[in-house]
């Protein structure tokens, strides 16, 4: 039989108040009741723990042994308790991140700092990823969140962090680079670089609306699965391609970014509506609080 708590804590509280009295008192229950926790301990341990005599009540050589023993056992169940309690409220735990290759550069600094200043307990795992792979690692468990552009498919919550213009981006030496701004209507002879269909259908889907819209069908000469592929064959005169203006972080040089006319994209956390993780319900908070205050299609 192994004692509990409750037994270990009355044990430690005697021997440090050398006296059933004024322990019980300490305690706050009947010294009866104390007295009769003490014996029961020691006949759990096989042990003599206290002498009472005239003079008071004294550690035996076998209780001056145990009593570090018991405070130890005592100290690591209130760090236990403590654990669990940080764990409920949200401040440690493990999130797993995942950030649309499109979003990482501006997104995820700003984002992984505020949650390392008001959650420092909190163990962060990020991945840079592309949008399928996004949204299959939240379904199967890879993700606990993840910062996307919409649309999405069901079954996921999302929260809106920002919006920004959406651009036309052109090569430096093309004849419309010096606008301000550009209609779709006036590109419908352009050619076009465009991601894979198979890359996300929601967006393509999206996007032949806007172009049916616009009265045209794009001619469509290359494709690549990354934005930096995407700027790499606008800079090479492959063609002209649409994006949100935050990706002119990503390349300085050979291209320009013409906004498009009433067009602009949003960035979202998207998470599994099911998961009630508290470490996950802090995260949203901090990041929300965040986008309330910083342009986070600046940042990085």
């Amino acid at each position: 039989m192994t004692p509990d708590l409750r037994q270990l804590r009355y044990f430690v509280a005697v021997a440090e108040e050398s006296s059933f009295t004024r322990a019980a008192t300490r305690l706050m229950i009947a010294q009866q009741s104390l007295s009769q926790q003490i014996n029961a301990l020691e006949r759990i341990l096989g042990a003599k723990l206290f002498d009472r005599d005239s003079r008071g009540t004294r550690l035996t050589d076998t209780g001056a042994l145990f009593l570090p023993e018991a405070r130890a056992v005592l100290d690591r169940a209130d760090e236990a308790v403590a654990v669990v309690r940080r764990a409920v409220r949200g401040e440690i735990g493990r999130l797993r991140l995942a950030f649309l290759s499109t979003t990482a550069n501006h997104l995820l600094p700003p984002v992984v700092r505020v949650v390392r200043e008001q959650l420092p307990g909190l163990e962060l795992a990020t991945e840079e990823t592309a949008i399928g792979p996004l949204v299959e690692g939240l379904f199967n468990g890879r993700y606990d969140l993840a910062f996307t552009r919409p649309p999405q498919v069901p079954g996921l919550a999302a929260r809106t962090l920002a919006t920004e213009q959406v651009c036309i981006v052109l090569p430096e030496e093309h004849p419309l680079a010096g606008r301000d701004e550009l209609t779709l209507p006036e590109l419908a002879d352009e050619r076009w670089v465009m991601t894979p269909r198979s890359s996300w259908e929601p967006w393509h889907r999206v996007f032949d609306e806007k172009f049916h819209a616009a009265g045209f069908i794009p001619e469509i000469v290359a494709r690549d699965t990354s934005v930096q592929g995407l700027l790499g064959l606008v800079a090479a005169g492959v063609g002209i391609t649409r994006l949100g203006w935050s990706a002119h972080n990503l390349r300085r040089t050979g291209v320009v970014f013409v906004p498009l006319t009433g067009e602009f994209t949003a960035t979202e956390m998207v998470w599994l509506p099911d998961n009630s993780s508290p470490t996950l319900r802090r995260v949203l908070d901090a990041v929300t609080e965040l986008a309330a205050t910083t342009d986070l299609t600046t940042t990085g």
